[in-house]
């Protein structure tokens, strides 16, 4: 899971297994932070559409915008706030970046710790790219 800034860099990178919904990794991809400051607002797509995470980044005064989910019964919030939801292509780009490091599409590593170093290092070589 990524964190990008409004350039599309990466702010924060964690890697977890695939069992867990991607709800519940966003507490620990912003514990994985490489800035001290939390963002402002989050974008996600529409599975982050979840009152629990919508309270949980409430508590350290994160806005979450995300498209409501097509049963949702009770509205969270109206339409303005998705205005942003049209710059959730930078995360997108973050991930296209990422694909260009052939480690880290096929996935040479076995042990999840060497992995992540990989992850870091493609992060850090696209941060000195845009420096």
């Amino acid at each position: 899971m990524a964190l990008a800034d409004g350039a599309g860099l990466p702010l924060a990178v964690t890697i977890a297994s695939a069992s867990p919904h991607e709800t519940r990794l966003v507490p620990q991809t912003l514990n994985a932070s490489f800035l001290p400051d939390n963002p402002a607002r989050i974008i996600g797509d529409a599975a982050y559409d979840s009152d629990p995470l919508d309270r949980t980044l409430a508590a350290v005064d994160i806005e979450l915008i995300a498209p409501h989910r097509g049963n949702r019964v009770h509205l969270s919030q109206d339409g303005r706030p998705l205005r942003r939801y049209k710059r959730r292509w930078k995360i997108e780009r973050l991930f296209a970046w990422l694909q260009n490091s052939r480690r880290l599409v096929t996935r040479y590593e076995r042990r999840a710790a060497n992995f992540a170093g990989f992850l870091h290092l493609a992060c850090a070589m696209i941060l000195l790219r845009h420096l």
